[in-house]
């Protein structure tokens, strides 16, 4: 119960900011920014600001704010290394239009990245989850 609610509240806050930055980054790639630029800088304000949601409502963890913060950047560094390299080569090498590939990308480093912060980043969230057992 406790991690479907967790997934739900996760994946609403991923659907509107991503869906919101997504169109930011559509918008600001149509303006002639390169889609590699456009794709950083909407990743790291979409980072700054889920950061916020996902630690107070989508796992209500409780832990230290340094610890879980300085875990959710290390996840994201990573995440962004794996987005760049999808969209790198899907577009630069593959040929395939970056709409397609960076909407993709989004998904699939959704998925990791829920795990990752149930996990590893939120674990006051994990250890009262395992406590309800």
């Amino acid at each position: 119960m406790i991690m479907t609610k967790q997934f739900m509240r996760f994946a609403l806050v991923g659907i509107l900011s991503n869906g919101v930055l997504y169109l930011v980054y559509l918008g600001i790639v149509k303006q002639g920014l390169d889609p590699k630029l456009a794709m950083t800088i909407t990743y790291l304000i979409g980072v700054t600001q889920t950061y916020v949601f996902n630690k107070k409502w989508s796992f209500e963890d409780r832990g230290s704010n340094s610890k879980g913060f300085f875990r959710y950047i290390i996840v994201y560094v990573v995440m962004y290394g794996i987005s760049f390299f999808i969209l790198m080569t899907g577009v630069d090498v593959l040929g395939f239009p970056h709409e397609i590939v960076q909407g993709g990308n989004i998904l699939f480093c959704a998925i990791l990245s829920f795990g990752c912060q149930k996990y590893w980043v939120f674990e006051e969230s994990l250890a009262r989850l395992q406590r309800s057992y």
